[in-house]
């Protein structure tokens, strides 16, 4: 693999920390995908119905939140780790705002997520359609405490 990107969004710092480490293990740049406005505690509070998560990922899908800042030179990339918590077994709708966001035909996307006991449910069917161009691969999703050792198995033995 060569000019890798590892973008990520991390709500509350634990996807943060996969996508360090996973940087440091591919040799990648590393770039966050942070709101223009952040989510408080109470906006990713998924118990109520009305906190902007839940508005977000339950009754507006479509809805795309907005980027606080770009990447230079996306064209440099040819692979991009993607990185995300899972929110209602799929990526956060920001990780839509990301990939549509740029022309990403004949890249490489690697979903990896983090979850405290969710799956990667329906993320790549959910992803597809934004980056329609791309080789979107099947993701992994993390534990909090991923060691580097753990995250190189897995490069590994991905098939690209």
């Amino acid at each position: 693999m060569s000019n890798i990107l590892v973008a990520y969004f991390s709500a509350s710092g634990v996807t943060e920390n996969i996508a360090i480490k996973l940087s440091e293990v591919v040799d990648g740049d590393l770039y966050e995908i942070e709101p223009e406005t952040l989510y408080t505690d109470a906006d990713l509070d998924w118990t109520n119905e009305k906190s902007r998560s839940s508005i977000e990922m339950r009754e507006n899908p479509s809805f795309r939140p907005p980027i606080a800042t770009a990447v230079d030179n996306i064209d440099k990339y040819d692979t991009i780790f993607l990185g995300f918590p899972i929110w209602w077994y799929v990526a956060p709708t920001i990780i839509n705002t990301f990939l549509e966001s740029y022309d990403l035909s004949s890249k490489t996307i690697i979903p990896f997520a983090t979850s405290g006991s969710s799956g990667m449910g329906n993320t790549n069917s959910a992803l597809k359609a934004s980056c329609p161009n791309a080789n979107l691969i099947e993701g992994k999703r993390f534990p909090a405490n991923a060691s580097k050792d753990q995250l190189k198995s897995w490069i590994d033995n991905l098939d690209i």
